[in-house]
């Protein structure tokens, strides 16, 4: 698990991709204005430019003088930036672009990754923008180690931030050779998929390797806006990793919380990357929502990482008073509840397979719709879970959940019976019931009919005696000997097409129980329909309250209850060395106000607050912190008991053992 002993909580992201037309660059700067305000603002790290996506440089360079930007005021801009920084207490990784350069592009194209159809890849030559990537299986990878092999001797280095880094499908000369000559077959796109995360790997490592023979202890990260199970096997390459999460951006409120319950159980130390834009970078005068910003990272911390806001400094170089007034606002948050926060192990009771493990999301818009329904619903049922991949350790978790679309191959499911046979408690849905036998089913492929109907029996999940519509396709099982039917599939009256339809939608109920819709066997629960991506595509709430009932049958003591909202979002965590387990409670709504973005902005206060609790080790105090109110905790048959009579945005509180 992570700690946070090398990252420092509060930090920034100082964008300045400052195009060559722009004039008067760094005019304005004030060495002594700039790091004042960042000390105001909380900022105890901040990432400052060495070169942008333009492809301009902002320091003196020997080496490549005629990259520095054209209309630079202050020669040494980064120079100044770093000295300033390092007299306030101020850490400065450098920043470096790599795979887009708009300069670069230009003038070498033949470092260009190059598509299946024989194109450039990248922005066509008259449209706007820089995103042309570069091949990191070319002479490029020479150009970068000189530069950066200058940028540490010239400069006081904390870290290099390697930005746009990521496997390409390339089909350049060299690329090519290197297939060819290995016997593999580049017209082939899984092939050239394959290879290009090869030579992303070689580069990384390689890299990093070279960095130290030029600094033993400067921070290394590749930043490709995504970290999933194809990290595990690279951090070798890394020295911690950043989650670039921005919610309005694109990544929206899902990606951070699966990526970081993910990341947790790796070996690295990590941040996690919102900015105070309103909506993404580059986003030039414009503000978050104090309680967004709130939000995102107080949830970073919650998760046990640290922080990082993207900003972007004016070309003219004068550091902008009301972005860190807002910044300061919340950093100043984080700095009182600072040593609550740090060196912290995630205290969780279930782990859930991400499908990631099998086929590998290419960014967050491609993220499994099965894991992000499963934080969803998770979140909101106030369990404490990781997202794991098949190397994590099973044994740790109480109740192993995998999701909808994940085919078991032999290796999970041994993994999975042997995690059962010791004890363990599994839920599996839809096609995860295939390849399984300690479920007692037999797996027969999709239903015949979609939508499917779910009739609960014996009142299970409090759901009332009626059919409730699934409409994603399900899976048809058999029941074995011995094991409990909780719910019927129910067949539509037919599936809809230009023969058959009826309504606007989908035809009604049959009547007729085609199977099994959730069995149980043991300690082992089926659920034959995909209700987590349902619940991530639309979120009806008798899917919710199915998984909820599964979890409930299978937990005795869930580790955290509530009976707040189900907005509520929380956490805990253990500082073993202090003997106290922190939990953090965050109250914000996340709403869609809009036709592209999800805002936070209205604090609903709440009120009677209820928190049961059962963790690992028996609490004797609990205080609200920093405030330093005591709350009185009762021991029921439930659980330990703990209650707010009011809860504002947040609050995090120390559970002493």
């Amino acid at each position: 698990m992570s700690t946070l002993k090398q990252l420092r909580l509060r930090q920034i992201h100082l964008d300045f991709h400052t195009a060559g037309m722009v004039e008067n660059i760094g005019s304005e700067f004030n060495p002594t204005e700039f790091a004042q305000t960042l000390v105001d603002a909380g900022v105890d790290s901040i990432t400052c430019f060495a070169r942008c996506h333009h492809g301009y440089l902002y320091y003196p360079s020997k080496l490549m003088p005629q990259r520095i930007h054209p209309n630079l005021k202050r020669p040494n801009l980064l120079g100044e930036q770093i000295e300033a920084c390092h007299k306030a207490g101020i850490r400065v990784p450098i920043y470096i672009t790599v795979q887009w350069d708009q300069l670069l592009a230009e003038q070498h194209p033949e470092w260009r990754v190059i598509e299946e159809s024989g194109k450039p890849e990248g922005t066509p030559p008259y449209h706007a923008g820089f995103y042309r990537r570069f091949c990191l299986n070319s002479g490029y990878v020479d150009f970068l180690k000189a530069h950066v092999k200058e940028v540490i001797e010239m400069l006081p280095t904390d870290g290099i931030f390697w930005d746009i880094v990521a496997p390409m499908d390339c089909s350049c000369p060299t690329c090519k050779a290197e297939m060819i000559g290995k016997g593999l077959d580049p017209s082939d796109k899984q092939t050239r998929v394959n290879f290009g995360k090869q030579v992303e790997a070689r580069f990384m490592r390689d890299m990093t390797a070279y960095i130290r023979t030029l600094s033993d202890d400067c921070t290394v990260f590749y930043n490709a806006g995504h970290i999933g199970p194809r990290h595990r096997d690279l951090q070798d390459a890394y020295s911690h990793f950043e989650l670039e999460s921005l919610p309005s951006g694109g990544w929206g409120y899902m990606h951070f919380p699966l990526t970081a319950r993910y990341a947790r159980t790796l070996d690295l130390p990590f941040l996690g990357m919102t900015g105070k834009f309103h909506t993404s970078w580059g986003d030039f005068h414009s503000y978050k929502n104090q309680a967004a910003l709130e939000y995102e990272c107080f949830m970073s911390v919650a998760l046990g990482g640290a922080c990082s806001i993207g900003d972007q400094l004016p070309p003219d170089g004068k550091i902008c008073k009301t972005t860190y007034q807002l910044i300061g606002a919340v950093y100043n948050q984080i700095k009182a509840v600072e040593p609550w926060c740090v060196n912290v192990k995630p205290v969780t009771q279930i782990g859930v397979i991400t499908p990631e493990a099998f086929t590998q999301a290419s960014g967050h818009a491609s993220l499994p719709k099965s894991s992000q329904g499963a934080v969803r619903i998770l979140q909101e049922l106030d369990h404490q879970y990781d997202i794991i991949d098949l190397q994590a350790d099973f044994d740790s978790y109480e109740l192993i959940i995998v999701p909808d679309e994940i085919a078991v191959t032999d290796e999970l499911r041994d993994q999975l019976e042997a995690f059962v046979k010791a004890g363990g408690k599994l839920i599996a849905l839809n096609k995860a019931g295939d390849n399984l036998p300690c479920l007692g089913i037999t797996y027969e492929g999709d239903s015949a009919f979609c939508p499917n109907f779910v009739h609960v029996r014996d009142d299970f999940a409090g759901l009332p005696d009626a059919d409730h519509v699934i409409y994603e396709q399900g899976s048809q099982v058999a029941a074995g000997n011995g094991v409990d039917i909780l719910a019927d599939t129910i067949g539509s009256t037919f599936n809809r097409t230009w023969e058959h339809y009826c309504s606007h939608r989908h035809s009604p109920s049959n009547g007729q129980t085609l199977g099994p819709a959730i069995t149980r066997n043991g300690n082992c629960i089926y659920m034959a329909h995909p209700h987590l991506t349902q619940y991530q595509l639309n979120a009806p709430h008798w899917c919710k309250q199915l998984v909820g009932a599964a979890i409930d049958c299978l937990l005795d003591k869930p580790m955290l209850k509530t009976n707040a909202p189900s907005h509520l979002f929380t956490a805990i965590n253990e500082q073993a060395d202090e003997s106290r387990y922190v939990l953090h409670v965050l109250n914000y709504i996340p709403q869609l106000k809009s036709e592209q973005i999800e805002i936070v902005e209205d604090i609903i206060p709440l009120h009677d607050v209820s928190i049961t609790l059962n963790l690992p080790r028996k609490i004797t105090k609990a205080l609200c912190v920093p405030e330093g109110v005591e709350l009185d905790v009762s021991d029921t048959e439930a659980g330990q008991v703990l209650n707010l009579s009011k809860l504002g945005n947040k609050q995090v509180i120390e559970l002493s053992y």
